[in-house]
C-alpha cells in the first residue's frame, strides 16, 4: 500500500496543498532559515521531515515506474512486424493495429533512456525491443525515401496511411535514433539522427513550404510555441554526449530560447501558445489561446537551457513566467488539476475538451516543479510538486490494471478508459516517473545520510569505584 503524504486544507483556493517541511529542501540548512510559512527556524527535525518526504516520493515514483514499464512490455510489443502497438484498452488489449510514428519514436527513446539510466532496466529484452522499434522506423517511417518526410500513421506492417505537414514525426524519429546510438554505439543511428535534425532545421528556418496548410491571403502568420520548444529539446538531446554537436547547434539553441521567451506577452502576465512571427500578440481566439501544461513543459526545457548557460537571472524568470504563472492561472480551484486549455481574456475556450484534465500536462508539471526546486531550493516549488503529484497519483493511476488513464473530466473522473491511442503511448508517464526518480535521488544525496541515533549510555548498577 502506498504511503500517503498528509494533505492540508485549501490554500488560496488553488486545491489541496501538501504540508511540507521548512525552507532548505535539498540543501544544507542555513542559520536562522525560516519555515515555509515563516513560522519557525529550520532545524534538525525539519531536515528529517524533508528527507522522509523525499524518500517517500522516491519510493512511490520508482514503484510506479516499474509497473508502467511492465505494462508496455507485456502488451505493446509487435513480435511479428516490429515496432509497438499503442492502441491499448484499459487491460492492455489491442483495439487498433495502426502505428503512430510519434509514439514509435517515443517508445524507442524511452526504452533506451531507461536502459542506460537505471541499473534495474539494463536488460536485454528492453534493448532488443528498442532496436526492433528503431529498425521498424528506419524501414518504414519515411514516406518516400530518400526524402526525409515521415508519415504520421502507418499500417501494422509499415505502409503509410497519413502524413502531417508538421515537424513532430521527424522530431521523435530523431530522438529515437540518437538515443539508440547512445546505448549501442552504432554510428548509423547517429548519422540518421543528425541528417534528420538538419532537415528539420531547414524546414523551420530556411524553407517552410513543406509545412503547414497553404497560406491564404487572410491566414495569420503565426508561430506556435511547440516548434521552438521541440527544437530546443532536440538541441539538448543531441548535444548531451557529443561536444561537436553541442557546438554545432549552440546558435540554434539560443534562437529557440529567444523565440520561446517571446511567448510571454501582456507585460509578463500571460504565456500565449501562438504569436506573430515578429513576436507580437495576434488577434482573436488563436492569439488568446493558452495551454498551461504546455507552457510548464516549455519551462523545464528552458531550465535545462539556463543550467547549461549558467544564467541564474534567466532561471528565475523562467520559474516565474513558465512555471508559477501558468500553474496559478491553470489550476482548477474547485476540483483540482490543470485545465487543458484557457482563454487569456477569460472567455470560454471553443475547444470541447478545454476543461478536461489530461495526463501529460500533469506529468510535465511534476518534472518542472521538482526540477525548479532542485535548481533553487525554493520550498514553494516543492510544495506545488507535492500538490500536483498527489492529484496525479490519485486520479490518473490505475492500480488494478497498471499504467495511467489519460483523459479525465473536470471533476477528475475517468472519461476514456484507454491506456494508449493516437497520442498517448509509452512516453509522458514513464519519462515523468524516471526523471522525478533521478531528481529525488540527487536531492537525497545532497542531504546526505540520515543521522544514526545512538542510545544513551546506561550507568552500571554499582556505580564507579
Amino acid at each position: 500500500m502506498d504511503r500517503v503524504l498528509k494533505v492540508s486544507g485549501l490554500i488560496g483556493r488553488r486545491g489541496a496543498v501538501l504540508e511540507g517541511p521548512s525552507k532548505g529542501w535539498g540543501q544544507k540548512p542555513v542559520a536562522k532559515a525560516r519555515g515555509i510559512l515563516g513560522s519557525r527556524p529550520y532545524g534538525d527535525e525539519d531536515m528529517e521531515k524533508e528527507r522522509e518526504t523525499l524518500q517517500i516520493w522516491k519510493e512511490r515514483v520508482g514503484q510506479e515506474l516499474d509497473n508502467v514499464v511492465a505494462f508496455w512490455m507485456e502488451h505493446s510489443h509487435d513480435q511479428e512486424h516490429g515496432g509497438f502497438l499503442t492502441c491499448l484498452g484499459r487491460n492492455g488489449q489491442v483495439y487498433d493495429h495502426l502505428k503512430y510514428v510519434w509514439l514509435q519514436g517515443r517508445q524507442v527513446w524511452m526504452y533506451c533512456y531507461l536502459y542506460r539510466s537505471f541499473e534495474r532496466f539494463h536488460r536485454a529484452e528492453l534493448l532488443d525491443a528498442a532496436k526492433a522499434g528503431g529498425e521498424f522506423l528506419l524501414h518504414h517511417a519515411r514516406v518516400a525515401p530518400p526524402a526525409k518526410k515521415c508519415a504520421f500513421v502507418l499500417t501494422r506492417d509499415g505502409h503509410p496511411v497519413k502524413v502531417q505537414r508538421t515537424i513532430f514525426s521527424e522530431c521523435f524519429y530523431t530522438m529515437a535514433m540518437n538515443e539508440l546510438w547512445k546505448v549501442t554505439g552504432e554510428t548509423h543511428y547517429q548519422n540518421e539522427a543528425v541528417e534528420m535534425m538538419d532537415q528539420i532545421v531547414h524546414w523551420v528556418r530556411v524553407d517552410s513550404s513543406e509545412l503547414g496548410q497553404p497560406r491564404l491571403s487572410g491566414t495569420p502568420a503565426a508561430e506556435a510555441l511547440a516548434v521552438p520548444m521541440m527544437l530546443l529539446h532536440l538541441v539538448e538531446q543531441l548535444g548531451e554526449e557529443d561536444k561537436a554537436l553541442t557546438s554545432k547547434y549552440a546558435e540554434l539553441g539560443d534562437w529557440c530560447a529567444h523565440r520561446i521567451l517571446q511567448h510571454v506577452q501582456r507585460d509578463g502576465k500571460a504565456v500565449l501558445e501562438n504569436i506573430s512571427e515578429d513576436g507580437q500578440e495576434i488577434p482573436g481566439c488563436l492569439g488568446r489561446h493558452q495551454n498551461p501544461g504546455h507552457a510548464i513543459e516549455a519551462g523545464w526545457f528552458l531550465l535545462q537551457y539556463a543550467r547549461r548557460k549558467g544564467d541564474i537571472k534567466l532561471r528565475m524568470h523562467i520559474i516565474d513566467k513558465f512555471l508559477l504563472l501558468p500553474f496559478y492561472s491553470g489550476w482548477d480551484p474547485e476540483h483540482g488539476g490543470l485545465f487543458y486549455f484557457q482563454d487569456a481574456d477569460g472567455f470560454c475556450p471553443t475547444q470541447l475538451e478545454w476543461d478536461m484534465k489530461l495526463w501529460w500536462p500533469h506529468c510535465e508539471a511534476m518534472i518542472a516543479f521538482l526540477m525548479g526546486y532542485s535548481d533553487t531550493g525554493d520550498p514553494t516549488l516543492l510544495k506545488i510538486f507535492n500538490q500536483v503529484a498527489e492529484y496525479t497519483f490519485c486520479h490518473f493511476r490505475d492500480p488494478e490494471f497498471g499504467e495511467w488513464f489519460g483523459y479525465l473530466n473536470r471533476e477528475g473522473k475517468v472519461a476514456l478508459t484507454i491506456k494508449g491511442g493516437p497520442f498517448k503511448g509509452c512516453f509522458h508517464v514513464p519519462r515523468c516517473l524516471a526523471m522525478c526518480e533521478q531528481i529525488l535521488e540527487a536531492l537525497l544525496r545532497r542531504l546526505g545520510p540520515a543521522p544514526v541515533v545512538c542510545s544513551p549510555s546506561v550507568p552500571s548498577l554499582g556505580g564507579s569505584k
